[in-house]
């Protein structure tokens, strides 16, 4: 058993407690004594503890755009173009080099735990490896060097849109047909290496846009009891050729084939009618925002608070990876709806911590982590209460959530043992592993 003492620490809602003990056994939470002075040999978490923070949506080959997608005034196209870029050059151990760093980046954060979106599944020109699933088990391997657990969203894309077939580097995307999709994920989700209880095998749809009407329901039906995740009217445009195509929004065709479920993430949910905020809110499915790539991307200010208000559980990812601080997302989900409304006070700074912990997890499959309570995952993330940043403005979850940032992480406890990263070493890494990148032919 090891012993951890905080010196202030998050266990819910309004509740901020002093002198908290975590006793830990191996991977998970033996007991939490509140009201305790450290003992000699607890190691000593000053600060204010939280919770692991859940990194729902993540392009973990994205990292390798920051900076790079701004050219000139950093149109859509500047940042397509230098996307299918950087997919056309990985292979399986570039994949696995590029990932560990950037799961590195987000263990150094305070992210314990993180949703890969996986969809760049083939070599050059969409031929199998001779390990059908190398990329895939590529991010399973980074993420458990990092220190992570991963949940990996194997998404299914067949389509460049609305039924054209896939072009150029979006071959390496595809599998031919939802039922050899369906294959594959089966066989990844048996494979030796996803069955440790640090990996969840789940699903995604990559776009209404990305698979047709008619393969819907073979993709929500593989692997019924795990999580499904869906790109989800990022766009105006999305919205408007589905109508044109199906006479149906984003949200309704997934209704009618039976994706609009409790274990369902509409990741970003930005343009949104009425009827499609009901549906999504009555099945109480997960809403992802990832307001930094949103803004990045001029997509629009989703109707965060709207979807909290009628039921639908909202979790955050960090997506492209413009920026690598889920505290920076928390703020910015309220912040952007200020903007939108003209208004303040949408969404307290506990609801926003629960998007980053609890609901964030339970969203990947993980409904025993996000709480610092007995018999959870042991994630425990300590801010410095004295950094330029959060220096006076107090002991509280409004700390946290609007005064700290990803450099006041002083510890990281993920899955019960302290991650010591050196941040120099981290970026070394990166700049390491991305110049290798970007000079490959």
């Amino acid at each position: 058993m090891t012993a951890y003492w905080c010196e202030h620490a998050w266990l819910g809602p309004r509740r901020i407690v002093e002198g908290v003990l975590v006793d830990v056994t191996g991977t998970k939470i033996a007991r939490v004594t509140e009201g305790v002075p450290a003992p000699a040999e607890a190691f000593r978490l000053a600060g204010l503890t939280i919770p692991g923070l859940a990194n729902c949506h993540s392009h973990a080959f994205h990292r390798a755009l920051r900076g790079r997608t701004q050219l000139e005034r950093g149109s859509f196209w500047t940042w397509r173009d230098t996307m299918y870029g950087i997919a056309e050059r990985l292979d399986p151990d570039h994949a696995y080099e590029l990932a560990r760093a950037a799961y590195e980046e987000m263990v150094s954060t305070g992210i314990t735990a993180v949703g890969e979106f996986h969809y760049l599944h083939h070599a050059a020109g969409g031929a199998p490896y001779e390990e059908p699933n190398a990329m895939g088990l590529a991010m399973v391997a980074a993420a458990r060097d990092a220190g992570l657990r991963i949940t990996l969203l194997d998404a299914c894309y067949l389509s460049s849109g609305f039924g054209a077939p896939p072009d150029g580097v979006q071959r390496r995307f595809s599998d031919g047909t939802a039922e050899a999709w369906a294959q594959r994920v089966g066989d990844l989700a048996s494979h030796p290496d996803t069955k440790p209880d640090d990996v969840t095998v789940g699903t995604a749809i990559h776009s209404v846009r990305a698979v047709p009407r008619d393969d819907l329901s073979t993709v929500v039906r593989t692997l019924p009891d795990a999580p499904l995740h869906v790109h989800l009217s990022e766009q105006v445009a999305e919205n408007q050729g589905c109508v044109a195509a199906y006479g149906l929004t984003p949200a309704m065709l997934l209704a009618e084939h039976g994706a609009v479920t409790a274990r369902l993430s509409a990741v970003h949910a930005t343009h949104l009618s009425a009827d499609d905020l009901a549906v999504l809110a009555a099945a109480r499915s997960f809403a992802c925002l990832c307001p930094t790539t949103e803004r990045d991307l001029a997509d629009g200010i989703g109707p965060a608070p709207d979807l909290a208000q009628a039921g639908a559980r909202l979790t955050l990812g960090s997506d492209s990876h413009a920026v690598i601080d889920l505290f920076e997302e928390m703020r910015a989900v309220e912040l952007d709806a200020r903007l939108a409304t003209q208004q303040r006070g949408h969404l307290t700074a506990a609801e926003l911590l629960g998007a980053a912990t609890q609901a964030g997890h339970a969203s990947l499959g993980l409904d025993d982590a996000g709480q610092i309570t007995a018999g959870n995952w042991a994630d425990l993330v300590t801010l410095d209460l004295r950094s330029p940043r959060t220096a006076g403005a107090g002991t509280t979850e409004e700390t946290a959530v609007f005064a700290a940032s990803a450099a006041d992480v002083l510890h990281v406890v993920a899955s019960g043992r302290r991650i010591e990263l050196d941040p120099g070493d981290v970026g070394a890494r990166l700049d390491r592993v991305i110049t290798s990148l970007l000079e490959q032919p």
